[in-house]
């Protein structure tokens, strides 16, 4: 049977679950402790866009027992920030409230805030998110953190001088399906051991990539669009495909991937990348509409060569990673609906045996006996099928809310962020060098410099 985490279970276990697993003791900021004292955390948002109401959804389904209440939301477009400000105030019976602001600055100055939850374009993260902390609140800032690795450096700077937490949303760190294989499966079991290569995709179908337009009559006035880096309302409707705004598919999607690759080895950084990708599809864009990149880690055991790939034409497959071992492969997704691990088949069932017990895995395959060199005729080619085991764990809340939960109680004191700007910068300095590999045409080493912050 697996074990299924639901809405009321996780709000109520979040550290039990392993909300605190990953972290150094300095990545739990200053000042938490005392914001433990207050019953309900008052919240604004900035950027009521499309990723800005994934979070929204995610903490309203949290309930009125969550002590989470929104305050108020921030966005220069008055279309949107009319219809979160109406959305959030349906909620009054939650706590939740929509005060409207156009300018973030006068919504920092007026409300009395605990939190920030910054979903704005990236290139504009960097600016919000330290414009909070300097304000004395803590932040949530949705990744990539920045287009820009310098301006990621400094949110992160800015966080330990101030002594307010800063959480990036990569949120499969929090997501209890990847923390049971991360803790369980790979390091207390090492079913896989010796990993040596990673494989991980995110592609999505033409239709899912259109370009977005604008409701008629909606057009923020020309001078405003200006005024805050875009160059007309397309521009500002898609602005992940622009250099300067955005970094394109690989940073929009593949983060959250490559993220994974550098916490699954024990939070190795890579010491090269190649890439390949272009404009090849999407007319009218500044960045690639596809890449493919291979990475190498330098680990303990070994060389890993790690390959991920994003395409915005087509969905076979859809997303996930996968790690291969020399006894066993991994293969994992954001997506309940996918996960299973698979042995060997020189690996024997006994070695395995514990961990089914235990409930770690459950076995749902046995792979075919291996007949004898004498019985058979068989192609030295063909490899025998793997034995295939299932994950015990499924997951029945939104994507994003075991991650907001972890910094919600991590601003309160009682847990540690899984995912603090220190982490998640390694991940900008990885994931951003990708299309300055794609640009040079070769492969690109990376320095220790390169991830110090």
């Amino acid at each position: 049977m697996k074990t299924q985490i639901n809405r009321r279970d996780f709000i109520h276990s979040t550290a039990a679950i392993g909300a605190g697993l990953f972290l150094s003791p300095n990545a739990f900021g200053q000042g938490a402790a005392a914001a433990a004292k207050k019953d309900v955390l008052n919240v604004g948002i900035i950027g009521a866009g499309a990723q800005g109401n994934v979070l929204i959804d995610a903490i309203t389904k949290m309930g009125k027992n969550a002590n989470v209440s929104f305050r108020a939301v921030a966005d220069i477009w008055e279309y949107n920030r009319k219809r979160v400000s109406k959305m959030l105030s349906a909620y009054k019976a939650y706590g939740h409230v929509g005060t409207p602001y156009a300018d973030y600055k006068e919504m920092l100055d007026k409300e009395n805030l605990d939190a920030v939850i910054v979903a704005s374009p990236d290139f504009w993260h960097a600016e919000h998110t330290i414009a909070a902390l300097k304000k004395g609140l803590h932040v949530y800032c949705e990744k990539e953190m920045s287009n820009d690795i310098a301006k990621a450096k400094q949110m992160v700077l800015t966080a330990r001088e101030t002594g307010k937490l800063l959480q990036i949303g990569h949120q499969r760190r929090s997501n209890p399906r990847y923390i049971h294989c991360y803790e369980k499966l790979m390091k207390e079991a090492n079913l896989l051991n010796q990993v040596t290569h990673i494989y991980g995709q995110w592609n999505r179908s033409r239709a899912a990539c259109e370009d977005q337009d604008s409701p008629k009559g909606s057009e923020i006035p020309q001078a405003e669009l200006e005024k805050y880096g875009f160059k007309d309302m397309h521009q500002f409707r898609n602005w992940r495909w622009f250099k300067g705004l955005g970094g394109g598919p690989i940073v929009d999607l593949g983060s959250h991937q490559i993220d994974i690759y550098s916490w699954f080895l024990n939070e190795a950084k890579p010491i090269s990348v190649m890439a390949s990708g272009g404009v090849d599809y999407w007319k009218g864009h500044e960045w690639y509409d596809n890449v493919i990149a291979i990475y190498e880690f330098k680990t303990e055991k070994g060389i890993v060569r790690a390959i991920y790939q994003t395409l915005t034409t087509n969905s076979a497959q859809g997303y996930y990673e996968q790690f291969m071992g020399d006894e066993g492969t991994l293969v994992i997704s954001e997506a309940s609906s996918r996960g299973e691990i698979y042995r060997e088949s020189w690996v024997e069932e006994d070695k395995w045996t514990p961990w089914v017990k235990k409930g770690y895995i459950k076995q749902v395959a046995a792979a075919p006996k291996v007949k004898k060199e004498a019985e058979t005729a068989a192609d030295v080619r063909e490899s025998v099928q793997p034995a295939k085991y299932d994950l015990p764990i499924t997951m029945d809340v939104p994507y994003h809310q075991p991650h907001l939960v972890n910094f919600f109680d991590s601003v309160r004191g009682s847990a540690k962020l899984n995912c603090p700007g220190e982490i998640a910068y390694v991940t900008a300095a990885m994931v951003l060098k990708v299309n300055e590999a794609v640009a040079a045409g070769k492969k690109i080493e990376f320095k220790p410099e390169d991830f110090a912050v």
